[in-house]
């Protein structure tokens, strides 16, 4: 395959039946432009009033429409909520001095992740006290709260949001369709905590404020972890299905941030022209069938999973293995997408450390030379495709964004820790979107500090309407 194939210095097995196998997962540039005019198509139906229900990608308004000045102060808390794992934060700002931050690390139990509303948000409050009091702080203070909440919300104002589905493994009954925030308040009302939600934001916004809070040119903000989702500003005057909120009058022309939600593109029909065989059965495996479907091609969460179904179908054609899968390597889900990050840094072709690393933890014993290249052109194939993915959908937004400089905020640990992600996808942003000058900003803990730099907006301001 043109691109890809490298040099064998061990022959692999049966060649050509691998390159018909990857072959589904490597696009051409016509293929990369056709899924840039889908996507722009659907957002805009998303920004519209009558066709939005239509969308995949919903476009929901943030009500996020000021970037921190640099004049707020205070101590303030920040919950950030996108994964098995969550973090309580305690952010202080003064005027002139780097922020400061604190934060501990929360498990989110299985059960728990499964349960009822009540239980998580319960648990939620659990963790925020014992923060508190490891803190030094006193609950029964008031003290705001940013809410950094990565999953699909309606916003109704900056601090009211209703979950519209749960992804990324979270299924809690109860939840959908409610108030997060008035959840999250109900939880530390019966903790007697006083702790106030002031804003409740997603990654995506908390990444752009970070890093806007450092360069004025960021406009857009981009996760790639174990979901993917992008916002961006976006001016009044295209968000059609604009319906105020209590600020002052401003300008049509003034922007506001909207998160696109484009983890559902594809939702519909729209993905169907590139999707294989592999992402049909990760779809199926997956506790969200029909849903998330451009976020499964990219995400950390399932990327793994994509390889491991090539790997194995590779196997079965007699491939890689001599044609015989450990019981590790043929369960479902067993091939993490932090081997392929593994895998690709390996350098030295002659010992394969980490590669061979990685196939001793699935228990492969009997394997040549040639399985560690086959396996690591599998993982090439399937991280360059999610980069190109991936690149697309930001071209989409760049072209949407009017500045002629713009700075993409990125979060999430795809991004941090595949060594190749960063170059792939500004190689294809470069292609797909020639006219723009950007460059990729890695967010330092957007998603908490994001969360407090917007909080801290929204307190000063009540607070001086207050006074």
């Amino acid at each position: 395959m043109d691109g890809i194939r490298r040099e064998y210095s061990v022959l692999p097995k049966h060649p050509q039946k691998i390159d018909e196998i990857l072959k589904p997962l490597i696009l051409n540039d016509e293929t990369y432009g056709k899924l840039k005019e889908k996507m722009r198509a659907d957002m805009n139906m998303g920004l519209s009033t009558d066709r939005n229900q239509d969308a995949d990608t919903k476009m929901y308004i943030t009500y996020v429409r000021c970037v921190p000045t640099g004049s707020e102060k205070g101590n303030y808390l920040a919950l950030d909520l996108g994964g098995t794992n969550f973090r309580v934060l305690l952010i202080k700002l003064s005027p002139g001095e780097e922020v400061k931050m604190e934060s501990k690390i929360y498990m989110v139990p299985r059960d728990v992740m499964t349960g009822t509303g009540v239980q998580l948000f319960d648990h939620i409050a659990g963790c925020i006290e014992s923060f508190m009091i490891y803190q030094n702080l006193d609950k029964n203070v008031a003290i705001p709260l940013g809410f950094t909440f990565s999953f699909p919300c309606k916003q109704e104002g900056l601090d009211k949001a209703r979950l519209v589905t749960w992804t990324k493994g979270f299924s809690c009954s109860g939840v959908v369709g409610e108030d997060i925030v008035e959840l999250l308040h109900a939880a530390l009302d019966r903790k007697s905590i006083r702790v106030k939600c002031v804003a409740v934001i997603n990654d995506t916004v908390g990444a752009l404020m970070s890093c806007a809070h450092e360069d004025k040119n960021c406009h857009i903000g981009l996760i790639l972890g174990t979901g993917t989702n992008a916002c961006y500003l976006e001016r009044l005057t295209n968000v059609h299905q604009w319906d105020g909120d209590d600020e002052e009058p401003r300008e049509i022309s003034e922007p506001v941030v909207i998160n696109t939600e484009w983890g559902a593109f594809g939702n519909g029909s729209a993905l169907d022209f590139i999707c294989t065989e592999y992402d049909a059965n990760v779809d199926n495996l997956s506790i969200n069938p029909g849903r998330q479907i451009y976020e499964k091609m990219i995400s950390g969460m399932y990327m793994g999973e994509i390889a491991r179904q090539v790997i194995m179908k590779l196997v079965d054609a007699g491939c890689l293995f001599n044609g015989v899968a450990s019981q590790a390597l043929a369960t479902s889900m067993s091939f993490r997408t932090k081997y392929i990050s593994e895998i690709e840094s390996d350098e030295e072709f002659d010992n394969f450390v980490r590669t061979r690393q990685v196939l001793d933890e699935l228990h492969i014993r009997d394997y040549r030379l040639a399985d560690c290249l086959v396996i690591q052109e599998v993982c090439q194939v399937v991280s360059t495709r999610a980069a190109y993915l991936a690149a697309a959908g930001i071209s989409v937004l760049l072209d949407a964004v009017t500045q002629p400089e713009v700075t993409i905020a990125v979060d999430g640990s795809l991004y941090r820790y595949h060594p190749k992600f960063h170059d792939l996808i500004t190689e294809k942003v470069a292609e797909l979107s020639p006219n723009k000058v950007f460059k990729l900003m890695l967010s330092s803990d957007g998603s908490g500090k994001g969360a407090a730099l917007v909080a801290a907006v929204a307190w000063t301001r009540s607070q001086a309407k207050e006074e």
